[in-house]
Protein backbone atom coordinates (compact mmCIF):
# COMPACT_ATOMS: atom_id res chain seq x y z
CA UNK A 1 0.00 0.00 0.00
CA UNK A 2 2.62 2.50 1.01
CA UNK A 3 4.19 1.88 -2.69
CA UNK A 4 1.12 3.34 -3.99
CA UNK A 5 1.71 6.63 -2.72
CA UNK A 6 3.75 8.85 -4.17
CA UNK A 7 4.07 11.36 -2.05
CA UNK A 8 4.92 9.34 1.09
CA UNK A 9 7.81 10.23 3.25
CA UNK A 10 9.70 7.43 2.07
CA UNK A 11 9.73 8.47 -1.84
CA UNK A 12 10.07 12.29 -0.76
CA UNK A 13 13.46 13.51 -1.85
CA UNK A 14 15.14 16.93 0.14
CA UNK A 15 15.36 18.95 -2.37
CA UNK A 16 15.77 22.97 -2.77
CA UNK A 17 13.46 25.57 -3.25
CA UNK A 18 11.26 24.71 -6.23
CA UNK A 19 12.34 26.63 -9.86
CA UNK A 20 8.94 28.76 -11.18
CA UNK A 21 8.36 31.27 -13.44
CA UNK A 22 7.88 34.58 -11.22
CA UNK A 23 4.90 36.71 -11.48
CA UNK A 24 5.14 40.71 -11.31
CA UNK A 25 3.95 41.49 -8.32
CA UNK A 26 5.16 38.73 -6.20
CA UNK A 27 8.91 40.36 -8.00
CA UNK A 28 7.60 43.99 -6.13
CA UNK A 29 6.73 42.35 -2.78
CA UNK A 30 10.12 40.90 -2.74
CA UNK A 31 12.13 43.49 -3.55
CA UNK A 32 9.91 45.75 -1.32
CA UNK A 33 10.50 43.57 1.04
CA UNK A 34 14.74 42.16 0.35
CA UNK A 35 15.80 45.05 -2.78
CA UNK A 36 17.86 48.17 -2.46
CA UNK A 37 18.03 50.91 -5.41
CA UNK A 38 21.53 52.48 -4.44
CA UNK A 39 24.02 54.94 -5.94
CA UNK A 40 27.52 54.86 -4.12
CA UNK A 41 30.24 57.67 -5.17
CA UNK A 42 33.39 56.25 -4.95
CA UNK A 43 36.75 57.74 -5.39
CA UNK A 44 38.07 58.02 -8.94
CA UNK A 45 41.08 59.64 -9.60
CA UNK A 46 40.85 59.18 -13.04
CA UNK A 47 37.59 61.26 -13.48
CA UNK A 48 38.63 64.90 -13.18
CA UNK A 49 35.70 66.99 -14.70
CA UNK A 50 34.17 65.97 -10.90
CA UNK A 51 36.79 66.54 -9.08
CA UNK A 52 37.84 62.76 -8.29
CA UNK A 53 34.37 61.49 -7.57
CA UNK A 54 32.52 58.62 -9.61
CA UNK A 55 28.97 57.79 -9.09
CA UNK A 56 27.69 53.91 -9.25
CA UNK A 57 23.96 53.24 -9.34
CA UNK A 58 23.25 49.43 -8.16
CA UNK A 59 20.01 47.10 -7.63
CA UNK A 60 20.61 44.85 -5.34
CA UNK A 61 18.25 41.68 -3.81
CA UNK A 62 19.89 39.93 -0.59
CA UNK A 63 18.56 36.62 0.36
CA UNK A 64 20.17 33.75 2.63
CA UNK A 65 22.35 31.02 0.81
CA UNK A 66 19.68 28.36 1.21
CA UNK A 67 17.28 30.63 -0.95
CA UNK A 68 20.10 31.33 -3.88
CA UNK A 69 17.80 30.21 -6.66
CA UNK A 70 15.34 32.62 -6.21
CA UNK A 71 17.82 35.67 -6.93
CA UNK A 72 19.22 33.25 -9.85
CA UNK A 73 15.43 33.49 -11.00
CA UNK A 74 15.50 37.30 -11.27
CA UNK A 75 18.74 37.15 -13.59
CA UNK A 76 16.22 35.08 -15.65
CA UNK A 77 13.12 37.43 -14.94
CA UNK A 78 14.87 40.62 -15.61
CA UNK A 79 17.66 39.02 -18.34
CA UNK A 80 20.05 40.40 -16.92
CA UNK A 81 22.60 40.96 -13.90
CA UNK A 82 24.53 38.04 -11.67
CA UNK A 83 24.38 36.52 -8.63
CA UNK A 84 27.21 36.20 -6.29
CA UNK A 85 28.13 35.72 -2.69
CA UNK A 86 27.96 38.76 0.01
CA UNK A 87 31.57 38.09 0.67
CA UNK A 88 33.75 35.40 2.07
CA UNK A 89 31.94 35.00 5.33
CA UNK A 90 29.10 35.64 4.47
CA UNK A 91 25.78 32.34 4.48
CA UNK A 92 23.92 35.62 2.20
CA UNK A 93 23.65 35.60 -2.21
CA UNK A 94 22.98 38.73 -3.18
CA UNK A 95 21.63 39.07 -6.95
CA UNK A 96 22.99 42.93 -8.83
CA UNK A 97 22.31 45.03 -11.87
CA UNK A 98 24.97 47.68 -11.96
CA UNK A 99 25.43 48.19 -15.32
CA UNK A 100 23.49 51.69 -16.75
CA UNK A 101 22.28 49.96 -19.78
CA UNK A 102 20.82 47.07 -18.23
CA UNK A 103 19.12 49.14 -15.23
CA UNK A 104 17.75 51.39 -18.18
CA UNK A 105 16.43 48.71 -20.72
CA UNK A 106 15.19 46.42 -17.71
CA UNK A 107 14.95 47.33 -14.10
CA UNK A 108 13.99 50.63 -14.16
CA UNK A 109 11.00 50.36 -17.16
CA UNK A 110 9.90 47.12 -14.92
CA UNK A 111 9.38 49.08 -11.44
CA UNK A 112 7.84 51.81 -13.57
CA UNK A 113 5.10 49.92 -14.71
CA UNK A 114 4.84 47.73 -11.48
CA UNK A 115 4.84 50.05 -8.81
CA UNK A 116 6.52 49.72 -5.65
CA UNK A 117 5.58 50.88 -2.12
CA UNK A 118 7.71 50.59 0.47
CA UNK A 119 11.06 51.53 -1.76
CA UNK A 120 8.89 53.91 -4.64
CA UNK A 121 10.62 57.05 -3.16
CA UNK A 122 13.98 55.63 -3.38
CA UNK A 123 13.54 54.07 -6.68
CA UNK A 124 11.77 57.30 -8.41
CA UNK A 125 15.37 58.81 -7.38
CA UNK A 126 17.50 56.08 -8.66
CA UNK A 127 15.33 56.03 -11.78
CA UNK A 128 16.31 59.85 -12.16
CA UNK A 129 20.23 59.54 -11.51
CA UNK A 130 19.94 55.99 -13.95
CA UNK A 131 18.41 58.21 -17.04
CA UNK A 132 20.45 61.46 -15.83
CA UNK A 133 23.94 58.98 -16.28
CA UNK A 134 22.71 57.55 -19.61
CA UNK A 135 22.02 61.55 -20.83
CA UNK A 136 25.80 61.83 -19.29
CA UNK A 137 24.48 64.32 -17.22
CA UNK A 138 27.12 62.89 -14.36
CA UNK A 139 29.77 63.84 -16.13
CA UNK A 140 29.36 67.69 -15.99
CA UNK A 141 30.10 69.84 -12.85
CA UNK A 142 26.22 70.74 -11.93
CA UNK A 143 25.33 67.52 -13.38
CA UNK A 144 27.16 65.13 -10.86
CA UNK A 145 26.38 67.90 -7.90
CA UNK A 146 22.44 67.48 -8.84
CA UNK A 147 22.84 63.58 -8.77
CA UNK A 148 25.41 63.39 -5.67
CA UNK A 149 22.66 64.93 -3.82
CA UNK A 150 19.46 62.89 -5.10
CA UNK A 151 22.22 60.23 -4.42
CA UNK A 152 22.20 61.16 -0.83
CA UNK A 153 18.67 62.02 -0.24
CA UNK A 154 18.16 58.12 -0.78
CA UNK A 155 17.79 55.37 1.56
CA UNK A 156 17.41 57.13 5.24
CA UNK A 157 19.18 60.46 3.55
CA UNK A 158 22.86 58.58 3.09
CA UNK A 159 23.33 57.78 6.89
CA UNK A 160 25.24 54.82 6.40
CA UNK A 161 27.57 56.51 4.04
CA UNK A 162 30.72 56.52 4.97
CA UNK A 163 31.66 60.32 3.76
CA UNK A 164 29.61 62.99 4.28
CA UNK A 165 28.38 65.49 0.91
CA UNK A 166 30.41 68.32 1.83
CA UNK A 167 33.15 66.02 1.38
CA UNK A 168 32.34 64.73 -1.82
CA UNK A 169 31.50 68.12 -2.92
CA UNK A 170 33.62 70.34 -1.75
CA UNK A 171 36.34 69.65 -5.20
CA UNK A 172 39.12 71.33 -3.21
CA UNK A 173 42.20 70.95 -5.87
CA UNK A 174 44.21 69.72 -3.03
CA UNK A 175 41.68 66.65 -2.55
CA UNK A 176 42.16 65.70 -6.02
CA UNK A 177 46.04 66.62 -6.39
CA UNK A 178 46.18 63.60 -3.32
CA UNK A 179 44.17 61.28 -4.88
CA UNK A 180 46.07 61.81 -8.52
CA UNK A 181 49.44 61.01 -6.46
Amino acid sequence: MSGDNASGADNQQETAIPRTRLEPAWVVGFVDGEGCFSVSVHRNPHVRRTRGWQLHPTFQVYQHDRYRTVLEDLVSFFGCGHVRSKGPRSSVSTYAVDSLQQLTTSVVPFFEQHQLRIKAADFDLFAEIVRSMLRKEHLEPAGFERLTRLAYAMNAEGKQRARSIEEVLAGSSETVRQALF
